[in-house]
């Protein structure tokens, strides 16, 4: 298989099921923005963390390949025409979400309350964790756009949601365990 096609010279690019939209289209924004998630993802992965920590980024990078084909697919386009689903087996499941609140809860109870808002920073590894928690914000932000006017599983974007929570904690969590510092926001009086 080739990389390049030269199909999309012209600024169009396919859809899953070959309908062909503007590379500028809200559907290819939203996916492409979680491939850029994915990416930064595996650059947290790289980084010197916790083995636990990385086999979950790993299922996490799994499931926005998941996500990034269902929007990937027009509703017109989910079924074959033989009857059968274009993305049988893959979906969000309310496990998925779960898993993220668990892992959550878990990094919590080692963790001081939160008692203000932080700055992002303190250490390369917890800056990587907060850029990929604001791409997650913004991919969760592309979806509910595109929900607007195409079919996008709700489930996805409560897993964006949630994921975005589990990159916050899990910054505050290495933050932690790198002994980096956490640092207050202060208003202006």
């Amino acid at each position: 298989m080739k990389i390049y096609t030269k199909t999309g010279d012209k600024g169009t690019t396919a859809l899953f099921g070959g309908t062909r939209v503007p590379k500028d289209h809200i559907r290819i924004e939203s996916y492409g923005t979680l491939d850029e998630l994915n990416s930064y993802i595996g650059l947290i992965r790289d980084q010197e963390i916790d083995s636990d920590h990385k086999s979950i980024l790993i299922e996490i990078q799994d499931r926005l390949f998941t996500i990034g084909a269902i929007l990937a697919t027009p509703q017109e386009k989910e079924v074959l025409k033989n009857g059968k689903l274009r993305l049988e087996n893959l979906g969000i499941i309310d496990s998925d979400i779960e898993l993220l609140e668990n892992e959550i809860d878990k990094m919590e109870e080692s963790l001081k309350p939160m008692t203000h808002f932080i700055l992002p920073g303190g250490h390369p590894t917890v800056s990587h964790c907060h850029i990929a928690r604001c791409i997650c914000r913004r991919a969760e932000r592309l979806a509910v756009h595109l929900s607007h006017n195409e079919h996008v599983p709700e489930i996805t974007i409560s897993y964006l949601n949630r994921l975005s929570d589990y990159l916050f904690v899990l910054a505050r969590k290495l933050s932690s365990d790198l002994k980096a510092e956490e640092v207050k926001w202060i208003p202006r009086k």
